[in-house]
């Protein structure tokens, strides 16, 4: 008998690691071994979670609300989710199209699961989240990338995405604002591909975590607002972690059709059972205590405009590096194309020779970039920038 273990699973062999992830812990274990590093990698605000949201889950400890909860979330959550969606963007919504997961990653990922046959075809604009493409092949699906530039401020337009239409596609992965280019669709940009989906009868994702962090008076628009038609097709994601700073807490959100909800619940009844339950009573005093929430969220956003904004100034002073300026999320997009070395290659240098982790655009499924994370504090971003003009000097 053979003592050479079976290979691995075709998932496990094809899937690709988190790249912002492994930039991120790369730059805390350097950090841990005492070395002064400015991280610019990571997609995390640096605020604690509000106090209220806090203090209703250990509340909700202390009442003893540590059992199952119902898989597609409790109750009260589903209710306050459906009538945001119904109030905030006059979305129709019922409590049975609403799934509370174990984070807005698993919520993307059931959605492309419940909707999703292996030989179908998924649109995926790039720059991409780095998950997209490998959430597609892990449910058996091609990932189609249409790539968007600076040229067209990182935006599809709809000519784009009519030309990437086969009779395999099925499903469109929108995500505004952008991780990694803060890019944000107007109205009218988003209609006008979101009649195109309709027509090819496609799926929608929305990925809208990034909903509330927006800047210069840009307003969220979603595509399921548009048409009856496109609220039929459309499945929103989104999650507590971003606008509320509670990524370490898992909650993602999803808003679909109600046959997709239920696909999406009885999937997760098999994988999860249900995100955990203290957590979620305590995201829902991010609804029931309104202005506590808004406070703590345009503390925030005073924030990031203000880094944005000097991030933003200081990039463009650097011979060579070319960027736009974005309207939501907390990143920034340069180009760093000129200088002639691959942006894996930059990323790699800048954090061995000035300790400043950025991620590279090819991990977004766009070379020549870098993307740089302001959720960090002004005085590492001030720092860390300096280090970065210094860099490029170099090459």
């Amino acid at each position: 008998m053979s003592n050479v273990p079976a290979p691995l699973s075709t998932w496990a062999l094809n899937v690709s690691p988190s790249p912002t992830l492994a930039v991120d812990a790369k730059a805390k274990a350097l950090k841990a071994a005492g070395e002064d590093v400015c991280g610019f990698a990571a997609g995390e605000p640096d605020f604690d979670t509000p106090a209220h949201i806090k203090e209703a889950a250990m509340q909700a400890l202390r009442e003893g609300k540590t059992k199952y909860a119902p898989t597609p979330g409790i109750p009260p959550l589903r209710e306050a989710i459906a009538a945001k969606y119904t109030d905030l963007y006059g979305i129709p919504t019922k409590a049975a199209q609403v799934v509370v997961s174990p984070g807005g990653k698993f919520s993307c990922y059931l959605t492309i699961l419940a909707v999703c046959s292996p030989g179908d075809e998924v649109i995926v604009p790039a720059p991409f989240w780095v998950s997209y493409p490998e959430m597609v092949k892990l449910a058996g699906a091609t990932p189609k990338l249409v790539v968007a530039t600076d040229a067209t401020g990182f935006k599809l337009t709809p000519e784009m995405v009519e030309a990437a239409i086969t009779p395999k596609s099925k499903l469109i992965i929108l995500n505004s604002p952008s991780n990694p280019s803060g890019a944000v669709y107007t109205p009218s940009e988003l209609e006008a591909i979101t009649a195109v989906a309709v027509k090819h009868n496609l799926y929608i994702m929305s990925d809208e975590i990034y909903e509330h962090l927006l800047y210069d008076g840009v307003t969220h628009v979603s595509p399921a607002s548009f048409s009856d038609a496109a609220r039929e097709r459309t499945i929103i994601v989104s999650g507590f972690a971003k606008t509320f700073a509670m990524t370490g807490w898992r909650l993602g959100t999803l808003v679909g059709p109600v046959a997709v909800a239920k696909s999406v619940a009885e999937l997760q009844s098999q994988m999860t059972s249900n995100a955990t339950t203290f957590a979620q009573w305590g995201a829902l005093a991010a609804y029931t205590e309104k202005d506590k929430t808004q406070a703590a969220l345009d503390e925030m956003l005073v924030a990031f405009d203000r880094r944005r904004k000097f991030v933003h100034g200081e990039l463009n002073k650097i011979p060579g590096v070319n960027c736009l300026l974005s309207q939501g999320a907390f990143y920034l997009f340069p180009n760093i194309s000129s200088f002639g070395i691959s942006d894996l290659e930059f990323c790699e240098r800048l954090l061995e020779t000035e300790k400043v982790a950025a991620v590279p655009g090819s991990a977004f499924g766009t070379p020549g970039f870098v993307r740089i994370s302001y959720a960090t504090s002004d005085e590492t971003l001030a720092k860390g920038l300096e280090r970065f003009a210094r860099f490029c000097g170099t090459l």
